[in-house]
């Protein structure tokens, strides 16, 4: 009992228990008040567990929500054009048959190089069949040569007597290579466009235009090897080997040893006389360069020598020379080549 007020009773537990749940209560509803005032505003209820979870969604879908929207005013505007690539060696093909040479496989490059073959044998035996009609005006042509060397100052027909043969089969195998050679010499357009039609799936589009210049100067040269063979080499060699060395006995000249002697010559300089194509095509698929040849020139050099050494009908120094002469300047030829398609192929990389 409070002694100032006798009239008050006092306190029992369970007003002191409701005097401490009104206290309590008093707190928590100053504390929002406190909130509500620092934020300008009604006061909120405490948040539970629910709304703080449906809070946390609306925020990570806002985020999601700003960040579609961050990038596209970022991507806003036109797109911008992708950066030029190098259309050099990286140049895709064009059509779908550029790059067959990069998916075939080895059977299918033999299946390629078995078709190019069996045309070429096609052509050569179409043609064998008219150089057999014609074949005595063929081996009249081919005979000159050993005609003027073994029978100077006579007719052709003199000459062409004074070969002989040993066995009777001689005279018709003569007739087959006649016609053999003619008829590799009338179809060389021909074999060259198959040479063509085997390497072109492997080439680019731009590339593929030399077909044209590639046929007009592999055909001219292999034309033009036989004739410098016919009208130089072969003159020089028969005489230097009949007339010179062969001076003390008489001459009976076996008209297959001949012919044979002179196919190898024939051809065989026709196929030397390739060289400046096929450094065109190296130049071309950037294998080399005009300074490349021209640094191993003296190597290039004696391996001409060699091969003329070897191919040449005689080890006489004239003969090495005749050889070896047009070899060397067929190289030198082909440092000019180079270097015009090493121009082309720079020039098309800066584009």
């Amino acid at each position: 009992m409070d002694p100032d007020n006798p009239t008050s009773p006092p306190p029992s537990d369970a007003d002191s228990e409701d005097s401490t749940s009104a206290g309590e209560k008093a707190q928590l509803t100053e504390e929002p008040t406190q909130v509500g005032s620092t934020t300008s505003g009604p006061p909120s209820p405490p948040p539970s567990d629910a709304d703080s979870e449906d809070s946390t969604s609306a925020g990570e879908e806002a985020q999601l929500t700003k960040e579609p929207t961050q990038v596209a005013s970022a991507t806003s505007g036109p797109p911008s054009s992708p950066p030029p690539t190098d259309k050099g060696d990286t140049e895709e093909p064009s059509d779908p048959e550029a790059d067959l040479g990069a998916k075939m496989t080895f059977l299918e490059h033999l299946d390629e190089l078995r078709k190019r073959i069996v045309h070429s044998a096609a052509a050569i035996g179409i043609s064998f069949c008219f150089c057999w009609i014609i074949s005595e005006q063929i081996f009249e042509i081919l005979a000159v040569p050993i005609a003027e060397v073994i029978a100077p100052g006579k007719s052709l027909t003199e000459g062409m007597k004074a070969l002989v043969f040993i066995t009777p089969t001689e005279p018709f195998s003569i007739w087959l290579k006649v016609s053999l050679v003619g008829a590799i010499f009338l179809s060389t357009p021909y074999l060259m466009f198959q040479v063509w039609l085997f390497i072109a799936p492997g080439l680019y589009r731009k590339e593929k235009s030399y077909a044209v210049p590639f046929l007009l100067s592999s055909t001219s040269l292999f034309l033009l090897g036989g004739i410098f063979a016919y009208y130089v080499i072969l003159p020089t060699a028969l005489d230097f080997l009949i007339n010179e060395f062969g001076s003390a006995f008489t001459p009976m000249v076996s008209a297959i040893e001949y012919f044979d002697f002179e196919v190898i010559i024939l051809v065989g300089m026709g196929a030397v006389f390739q060289l400046p194509v096929l450094v065109a095509f190296l130049s071309l698929f950037g294998l080399v360069t005009p300074g490349f040849l021209w640094r191993n020139f003296r190597y290039a050099f004696l391996v001409i020598v060699i091969v003329a050494a070897v191919v040449s009908p005689t080890a006489d120094v004239l003969n090495l020379f005749l050889w070896s002469g047009p070899m060397v300047v067929l190289y030198m030829i082909s440092i000019i080549v180079s270097w015009v398609f090493k121009r082309r192929r720079d020039r098309q990389l800066d584009e």
